[in-house]
């Protein structure tokens, strides 16, 4: 069927869903006639948003089934669910399933973001003296000193005992998610902002990995990252992904005024941030409480970090597949 039948075929149908809809959002209630069949009618929804996106239909019509299967949603369990219901279904299912929903963008993120970080840390390792280039050489003392295989804790820029590490767990929250909120809102300047420190923050990490590989450090940096970079490098591709989206937004309005396609933007963004946060938080507490632990050997932190890796994936790849949710 041809967008434009399928378009004239149930536009009515969508007009008095979102009739319903408006009465909900503005009373909190509605009458018999209007709730009636509410449930059923937010299922079509669903099944013509499926239906729209496997048809490859434009991207205009996808974001407006979209934004009435979001809203049916929130409407339909306001009064099932709690907060924190609400809470665990979107990390169970809404999240991972949003991820696929906006592959395009998580595609380019994580492209432009470890495809920089893979090329500069080959190049650094094969011209050591690159480093340099992107890292001063004070900063490129402190990586080596935090990494020395005879430090006590790695990832540290001082020796800390125990007590110290629900610091340094506060620490990477508040900088990870800097980086993150970074790079996400940046997207706003037309999407430059967020190609700008996708790349910048792929160069960084990867010229220190190439650097502190090259120099035989390999084995106390790897085993130090593997495990929580499952969970932080992800989230700065997810954070970039979303502000890629509000770039083209700008960019690309289509048929719709650009802020009103800035703001269906920024509602599908939001959410996406809102997971990679988890994510950050997840990276907070293994980098504090296990990356710089030496009491595990590297082969067990390899081990746990390749678990991790495979959890994040099957996640974001397999979570909440069957599940009659809005992307």
């Amino acid at each position: 069927m041809k967008q434009s039948q399928f378009e004239s075929h149930y536009q009515a149908s969508w007009k008095d869903f979102a009739s319903k809809l408006d009465g909900l959002e503005k009373t909190g209630k509605t009458d018999a006639a209007h709730s009636k069949g509410f449930a059923a009618d937010y299922r079509r929804i669903c099944q013509h948003l499926s239906l729209a996106q496997a048809r490859g239909y434009s991207n205009y019509l996808i974001e407006h089934l979209q934004q009435l299967a979001l809203r049916g949603h929130q409407q339909l369990y306001r009064h099932r669910s709690t907060i924190g219901a609400q809470l665990v279904g979107f990390l169970l299912s809404g999240f991972p399933r949003l991820v696929r929903a906006q592959w395009r963008f998580v595609a380019a993120a994580s492209l432009l973001f470890f495809g920089s970080l893979i090329t500069m840390g080959l190049l650094v390792y094969l011209f050591p003296h690159l480093v340099y280039s992107v890292v001063d050489p004070q900063q490129v003392a402190s990586m080596e000193s935090m990494y020395d295989p005879e430090a006590s804790r790695l990832g540290r820029f001082s020796e800390r005992g125990a007590g110290d590490d629900w610091m340094m767990f506060g620490f990477y929250i508040m900088n990870n998610i800097g980086i993150a909120f970074q790079t996400f809102a940046s997207g706003l300047l037309l999407g430059l902002g967020s190609l700008f420190f996708l790349l910048f923050n792929g160069v960084m990490i990867g010229a220190v990995a190439g650097h502190l590989t090259q120099i035989g450090y390999s084995e106390t940096f790897w085993s130090f990252v593997i495990g929580h970079g499952a969970f932080e490098l992800t989230a700065i591709a997810l954070a970039g992904a979303a502000g890629l989206k509000l770039g083209w937004a700008l960019l690309a309005p289509g048929r719709l005024p650009r802020m009103e396609a800035l703001r269906l933007a920024a509602a599908v963004s939001i959410r996406l941030v809102a997971g990679a946060a988890v994510f950050l938080l997840l990276a907070a507490f293994i980098e504090a409480y296990w990356s710089s632990m030496t009491f595990a050997t590297p082969h067990v932190k390899y081990a746990v970090g390749a678990a991790l890796w495979a959890l994040v994936l099957s996640y974001l790849t397999l979570a909440g597949r069957g599940v009659h949710a809005p992307d």
